[in-house]
């Protein structure tokens, strides 16, 4: 993987692919397609012609191998055995869950088909009860992988500190966040050294460090009838379990009900799972690391919908938690 921009194929490519791939599924899949998000990766709804629904994935490519999204969708699978609901891959007439798609000579991409999950992707207006919820499915997903036999050949995309924000992180370089100024600089690197001594003591324990989400936020929820459901497991990796309690509250960090909703999230979280007290003690650091992540997010994808949609405080407001980190540890609160 590298730090380069969301996909460079135009929309027009993207349909292309996306329309191509469908001609591979039986008649009774396909449908018509429209475009609904870019960001790693492209996602198009298809409507078919008996009104329902499905999802096709156009995966960006230097992103994930053939073999490591084969290795996503097995996970999905052993997580619906347990009654979880997550995405559903539907296979190709030749029997394929995962087509890679020639567009020319030079592009190719990975393209899956999903079954449709219903719901509403929620926003910062959301009832702070459904972190609740989300934790206590977070919970499930971590009780699952502490326990969860990877079958041969497993492989997936490993989140620890140097592959989140160190010099070759997957992500780019938090130092060409846009409007970052030279004694921000040296805020941040004071806060990752002190994140770096913490995480090292922290350690990587069985308990503490497995396969996760790794992308558990509000973007990649969907509420229905009162339930949380979790979709876009395309960044699930090697991680520490409370990285995804960081995670749920992404690019929101300063808002002013961010300590209110990691509270819900971790009642939920323990109604499943209790932590302990060193678990709790390292959240301020993975939320600020996670911060510090999405800097370097926003420097390689400056020019994306989200990354334009952050404004341009974002960045400022970024070096204040970082601030509020040093001086109390405390870095999911609201800043002036």
């Amino acid at each position: 993987m590298n730090a380069k921009q969301s996909d460079t194929l135009d929309n027009a490519s993207l349909h292309q692919l996306a329309d191509l791939a469908l001609k591979n599924y039986p008649d009774a899949m396909r449908g018509e397609l429209s475009l609904i998000c870019r960001s790693e990766n492209a996602t198009f709804l298809v409507r078919q012609a008996d009104g329902n629904r499905l999802a096709l994935r156009v995966h960006r490519d230097n992103y994930h191998q053939h073999h490591e999204i084969e290795s996503e969708l097995a996970w999905l699978d052993s997580l619906r055995e347990t009654g979880i609901q997550v995405p559903e891959a539907l296979v190709t007439l030749s029997g394929a869950r995962v087509q890679t798609l020639a567009l020319n000579a030079n592009e190719s991409r990975h393209v899956v088909l999903f079954k449709w999950i219903e719901g509403e992707m929620p926003t910062t207006e959301v009832d702070p009860r459904a972190f609740a919820q989300l934790g206590e499915v977070t919970a499930r997903l971590h009780q699952h992988s502490r326990r969860w036999q990877k079958p041969a050949g497993f492989a997936r995309i490993v989140w620890d500190h140097q592959t989140m924000i160190g010099a070759q992180g997957h992500w780019g370089r938090w130092q060409d966040a846009p409007g970052l100024q030279p004694q921000d600089r040296l805020i941040v690197e004071q806060t990752l050294s002190r994140v770096s001594r913490i995480l090292d003591r922290y350690g990587k324990s069985t308990q503490r460090y497995g396969l996760i989400h790794a992308d558990l936020r509000l973007t990649n929820l969907l509420l229905h009838k009162g339930e949380t459901r979790v979709i876009d497991f395309d960044d699930c990796g090697m991680g520490w379990y409370m990285h995804d309690a960081a995670a749920a509250i992404s690019f929101v960090e300063h808002h002013p009900r961010a300590q209110e909703w990691v509270e819900h999230w971790l009642a939920g979280y323990q109604r499943i799972c209790p932590l302990s007290e060193e678990d709790l003690a390292v959240i301020p650091t993975m939320i600020i690391q996670r911060r510090i992540q999405l800097l370097a997010w926003v420097g390689s994808h400056a020019t994306t919908d989200m990354a334009v949609s952050l404004g341009g405080e974002w960045v400022a407001d970024s070096v204040k938690l970082c601030q509020a980190y040093l001086e109390t540890e405390e870095c999911a609160l609201p800043v002036s």
